[in-house]
């Protein structure tokens, strides 16, 4: 029966071929002419099969928006997530972050989370919206978890910057809105929050344009504030917008209330005026004083917001429901598809030459794996593809290990929960099971070498003494350590090697009692941990020669290295923190030992010899040496060049750096001397002192030693009134007799241990 088919079929093929136009009529189809005809017939139709699905693909990528949604603490953007997920049908029924009914935000799917309102860990999902896919992350605003705002924003084409109508520019704010520039994000504000108490819409946008430096302007403007918020107009299509339903999901438009045209008026021509500014094509519609039809306004405001130009400001308040839909609809229309965005990789093959990808689905694969997460069944890993297709059970090739491997599971993720799918092409984020890699490893088809550039990964500034209560649980202790530094890049595990502690280091006091509380629960390991210890660094301050012979003859092969140079201060802030150069000329030192002396003075300046920590921005030149024929080796050399740091490093001057944060305080205003006055008693160094209606807001520098506690102390301090956010800002010499009573504790500690 199988051969008849195909006999069929060939008298069918043979008969379209001999009566074809294309043939020649004179001679009847030869068999071989027909073959030839036929493969030429089939591989043209593949081809055109192929370009049509990358066409589709194409034109469904114009229906794509990667969005992340990022604000300060407590801005509202877990509760903006879960409305925005209701209205797209992806939830049914909407809990609140810190809701009584034990259930919580949809996004906030970790325990802890959940238990103190706060979001920890970034979560992404996907829903549809007017035949859009919208794929969002949801981001943290405590600054400790500041690399998930960090990885989310290096995959994202466009963010969401959520704003406190009555808080307003925030140090927070001002932090995620820094990240959106430093990966080039466009984006769109959102003023929320605007039926509390002390609401102005108004004073935010002004603060963001002096604080932020946003070119912005609102697209709408609320009717009523407070308890009198009703809806939105809208300054672009001039409608009006008001929420009705139980949750807001019933959006009834209207026309612009009539006490209201004069605002609306003035508003729209100020939001016209903004945009002409950055936009040349409105400009002249501007100048010329031509009517400005409500597309050509939304064009301009698109084309400015892609090039990063203008912020346009939406409002309205998540948790009462009213203004996410409008903000939905702002996202589509005015932040730009993966292909709009350009999105860079470097060419291994050629020098790391600088290339852009197109974002199309038909071109090699290129993905970036973003963030890693210990599932149920294995490592998770998130990846955003930037080029090509990805299909579950394909073979790709890790750039950054060489390594190939099979991709076993492909799903979409919805915060904890996964949709598995047979394949994902450019512009999408997706996960993978059972891949083996680390947080900013690049994947290919292989047949091209490119690397993402990585993210920006900030150093840890605090660290803590950790170890199981129970010696019995030390290997699930060092298996959550593992998985834990894995996950997550600046969380560091290290061994101190006087006292052969455990020592955990990570961006904040918050940031390391999350992780011990998460060994607790999810591994069952009850951990005690030691008083927290504050990075400090060292540094010298001027130049200082060493010329150090080590020699040692204890019967057959000794040891000789003679080495000679000097070290000398980087500035500080330098990209490298030390660095080595080999200003030998000639062969005083064969080339064979130079890799060893560098080890050595690398080495030693992980040790200071004022408190023991390491040394920061220097750089090491080696003019001359000598070297023996027979005693000479590596080992002596690296000797060599420990010794010969430890010889210098007083003549140079050292100085202890300590981490100092950038503190900002919010307090009512009749507590403001006590508070400035223990910011001062604390060594802080005020800059900036506002009023922001009957609260003071205080911008301090402040030693991060000095800052234990300080939750509790502002509390007592201000009636449990004050808030404060603290972040790294730099490290910076300590006074004088900081330095003394720091030394005098590192001997009197290492006097004890011997």
């Amino acid at each position: 029966m199988a051969r008849s088919a195909r006999s069929s079929a060939s008298r069918l093929l043979y008969t379209l071929f001999t009566s074809s136009p294309s043939l020649p009529t004179q001679s009847p189809a030869s068999p071989f002419l027909l073959h030839r005809h036929f493969r030429l017939f089939s591989t043209g139709s593949a081809a055109r099969v192929k370009e049509d699905k990358g066409t589709q693909l194409q034109d469904s990528l114009q229906k794509v928006r990667n969005i992340g949604i990022s604000a300060h603490i407590d801005s509202g953007k877990t509760t903006l997530t879960e409305r925005v997920l209701f209205y797209t049908g992806r939830i049914h029924e909407i809990h609140e972050v810190r809701g009584r009914d034990g259930v919580g935000a949809k996004m906030d799917s970790m325990d802890l989370e959940r238990e103190k309102g706060i979001t920890i860990q970034s979560a992404a999902t996907y829903c549809s919206w007017k035949g859009y896919q919208v794929n969002i992350i949801d981001t943290p605003g405590h600054v400790d978890f500041t690399i998930e705002v960090e990885r989310a924003l290096r995959v994202l084409d466009g963010a969401i910057l959520v704003l406190c109508s009555v808080g307003g520019v925030q140090s927070q704010s001002i932090t995620v809105d820094r990240q959106m520039r430093r990966y080039e994000v466009p984006r769109v504000a959102f003023i929320n929050k605007l039926d509390r108490m002390g609401a102005d819409p108004w004073k935010v946008l002004n603060q963001a344009r002096s604080k932020l430096r946003h070119h912005s302007a609102a697209v709408q403007v609320p009717i009523g504030l407070e308890e009198h918020f009703q809806g939105l107009v809208d300054l672009v299509q001039l409608k009006t917008y008001l929420f009705e339903g139980s949750n807001g999901e019933k959006v009834v438009t209207a026309e612009v209330p009539a006490d209201m045209e004069a605002l609306v008026a003035e508003k729209r021509h100020e939001l016209i005026e903004t945009v002409s500014e950055v936009d040349d094509k409105l400009a002249e519609l501007f100048l010329a004083d031509e009517p400005i039809s409500s597309s050509d306004l939304e064009e301009a405001i698109r084309r400015a917001t892609i090039a990063q130009k203008f912020v346009p400001v939406f409002m309205g308040t998540a948790f009462k429901n009213k203004g996410v839909q409008p903000l939905l609809d702002g996202v589509l229309t005015y932040l730009p598809c993966p292909t709009e965005v350009s999105n860079y990789a470097l060419d291994q093959n050629n020098k790391e030459e600088k290339v852009l990808l197109t974002g199309s689905p038909t071109g090699p694969l290129v993905a970036l794996a973003f963030k890693l997460e210990e599932g149920r069944f294995g490592q998770l890993t998130f990846l955003r593809i930037y080029e090509g297709i990805i299909k579950k059970g394909d073979f790709i090739h890790n750039i950054n290990t060489g390594k190939r491997l099979k991709v076993p599971r492909l799903v979409r993720m919805h915060s904890n929960e996964m949709e598995d799918i047979q394949e994902a092409h450019a512009g999408q984020i997706v996960a993978v099971f059972g891949v083996d890699c680390a947080t900013g490893d690049t994947f290919t088809d292989g047949t091209v070498r490119y690397t993402m550039t990585s993210m920006n990964v900030p150093e840890p500034v605090m660290s803590l003494a950790v170890a199981p209560v129970s010696k019995d649980s030390g290997g699930q202790f060092s298996k959550a350590l593992n998985r834990f530094q894995k996950e997550d890049p600046t969380f560091r595990v290290g061994l101190d090697p006087e006292s052969g502690q455990t020592i955990i280091s990570g961006m904040g006091e918050l940031h390391l009692a999350i992780y011990v509380e998460r060994i607790r629960r999810e591994y069952k390991v009850e951990a005690h941990t030691g008083k927290p210890r504050v990075n400090f660094r060292e540094a010298i301050t001027q130049r200082a020669e060493f010329d150090y012979l080590h020699k040692k003859q204890s019967g057959g092969q000794g040891q000789y290295g003679r080495v000679c140079g000097y070290v000398e201060p980087l500035p500080m802030g330098s990209a490298t923190k030390f660095e080595f150069e080999n200003l030998i000329v000639g062969q005083a030192i064969p080339s064979n030992f130079i890799p060893a002396i560098e080890k050595g003075f690398r080495e030693a300046a992980n040790s200071g010899s004022l408190i023991g920590h390491p040394v920061e921005y220097v750089r090491v030149c080696l003019t001359d040496g000598a070297s023996h024929a027979v005693d000479s080796s590596e080992l002596a050399f690296k000797l060599a060049s420990i010794y010969a740091f430890r010889q210098c490093y007083t003549k140079a001057k050292p100085v202890v750096l300590e981490p100092i944060m950038l503190v900002d305080v919010k307090v009512p205003s009749e507590f403001q001397g006590s508070v400035t006055g223990d910011i001062n008693k604390r060594k802080g160094l005020i800059i900036g002192n506002d009023q922001d209606g009957d609260d003071s807001a205080i911008i301090a520098h402040i030693p991060l030693n000095k800052m234990f506690g300080y939750s509790t102390d502002l509390r007592s301090m201000t009636q449990g009134k004050g808030e404060f956010t603290m972040e790294y800002k730099e490290h910076s010499a300590v006074p004088n007799d900081v330095q003394a009573e720091l030394m005098n504790d590192y001997k009197a500690t290492k006097a004890a241990e011997q």
